[in-house]
């Protein structure tokens, strides 16, 4: 009997994709390509997999974990050699802890779901981006997502204080702890989370929630000098006690591009200003959390740190504020054929580091414009340029000005494919070792996300 029938066996004929049911399914970042790999496998449970992968080990079956396929470093590309697995069926959210604050879940559970169980209980669950809708907690979690949150809550792995994981010969490791304090030996969890299922498969979490605080406060603020940032930054840290929870900078690069040139989003201020910071604060109060926002913000035009502050009046006010960070598809396709970056550097250092990419780009690719923006108060920005048909000279300038800085190749998004050639600009030698010795213990035979991370 064929590898393929037996894993039919197991999951069932609903638990297993051929044929136009996998080429129709993308094969890289942003929906694209076609899906090559032999078959799609759908367990609905651990134990499934854990079998399937039984079988996979003893056949020398490499296999490619999928969650919702909403990552930016292709890190889930299949070759027609793999066997991808999707956990899209598993999508139960098991408990509820509303005294602990805690939920328990199968990895296939889309985040914008989770957040929503949660929500009507009077907690949050504080991992949040744009792909919520689609994303799934399992490769969130193996991927150690960061999104909008981050300067309040941290990353992914924050969230997390139990895992679930089968490993590359089905064994299954299960460490769903639910408490916050545990100091039992070594913390396997953090072996699997941003691990990009090479070292196993996430198939259940008990994640951390935080009290819900419906209290949200936006605005705009503009900044006509990039020193001050930081002390902006370090302002609204004190002075919102802690409340602070997005603080995402827009060079004039994005929003001269989405409003004056390309009429997709209103201008935010009537005169040019070089950066705006686009801030949140949530709390539980409303008349008080209004109260302080308005006051602190005012505090930074009286300190001159701030030229102009816009205070969003309705949650719609503030969603247009969103929709312009946002749009990625506005980007894409102004500057198609376009590459985009993740990086991360100490905020100190990021005027001198963009000045010295935007420099070098413009003088290798005169037709290219470079456009800056990024969550900033966790040292996460994101660079894009287009349009250009030189990715790896574009890549080459990005990462090695991070050398000097001791910056990040990737901030949140992982190395996948697409970076694993520059991990040596933020790892050194010996790391790389050290991931490679765990790689060959926990996966000898390199079935699981083969050449993910390393070259």
């Amino acid at each position: 009997m064929s590898l393929i029938a037996q894993i039919e066996k197991i999951v069932g004929s609903n638990g297993l994709l051929q044929g136009e049911a996998v080429t129709s399914r993308p094969n890289q970042s942003m929906g694209q390509g076609s899906c090559p790999a032999i078959a799609i496998v759908r367990p609905a449970s651990t134990e499934e997999l854990s079998a399937v992968m039984k079988l996979c080990h003893a056949n020398q079956q490499s296999v490619v974990a999928m969650g919702g396929l909403t990552g930016l470093v292709n890190g889930t590309t299949c070759s027609s050699e793999h066997l991808a697995i999707s956990l899209e069926r598993m999508r139960i959210i098991e408990s509820i802890d509303e005294v602990a604050g805690t939920m328990t879940v199968q990895a296939g559970v889309v985040l914008e779901t989770a957040q929503n169980a949660v929500k009507e209980k009077g907690w949050q669950l504080a991992m949040d981006w744009g792909a919520r809708g689609t994303a799934q907690i399992g490769g969130a979690l193996a991927t150690n997502a960061g999104g909008n949150s981050v300067v309040r809550y941290g990353m992914a792995r924050e969230q997390v204080l139990g895992l679930e994981a089968v490993l590359a010969d089905g064994t299954v490791v299960t460490s769903l702890n639910e408490m916050l304090k545990n100091n039992t030996g070594y913390d396997l969890k953090q072996l699997f989370i941003g691990s990009e299922g090479t070292l196993g498969i996430i198939t259940r979490a008990v994640l951390r929630l935080r009290p819900a605080c419906d209290a949200v406060q936006t605005a705009v603020v503009a900044v006509d000098d990039f020193a001050h940032v930081g002390q902006i930054l370090r302002h609204l840290g004190s002075a919102f006690e802690g409340k602070l929870s997005s603080f995402e900078v827009m060079w004039s690069s994005l929003t001269d591009l989405l409003t004056e040139e390309t009429g997709r989003h209103q201008k935010l201020f009537d005169e040019h200003h070089p950066y705006s910071i686009l801030i949140e604060s949530s709390g539980v109060d409303q008349e008080r959390e209004a109260e302080q926002f308005e006051r602190v913000l005012g505090e930074l035009l009286e300190n001159e740190l701030a030229s102009d502050v816009i205070i969003a009046q309705s949650s719609q006010h503030a969603a247009q504020f969103w929709e312009m960070r946002d749009d990625i598809e506005g980007l894409m396709t102004a500057l198609h054929p376009i590459v985009a970056f993740d990086v991360s550097l100490p905020i100190r250092d990021m005027d001198a580091y963009t000045r010295a990419v935007t420099a070098r780009l413009k003088e290798i690719q005169p037709g290219g414009r470079s456009v800056v923006f990024g969550h900033l108060g966790d040292s996460n920005i994101h660079i894009a340029f287009g349009p250009t048909s030189d990715k790896a000279a574009v890549e080459e300038v990005i990462y090695s000005e991070l050398a000097p800085f001791n910056g990040a190749i990737s901030a949140e998004h992982g190395i996948g494919l697409d970076k694993r050639a520059y991990l040596h600009h933020s790892r050194s030698a010996t790391e790389i070792a050290l991931m490679k010795t765990i790689k060959a213990a926990l996966d000898p035979l390199n079935l699981l996300n083969p050449d993910k991370i390393f070259l």
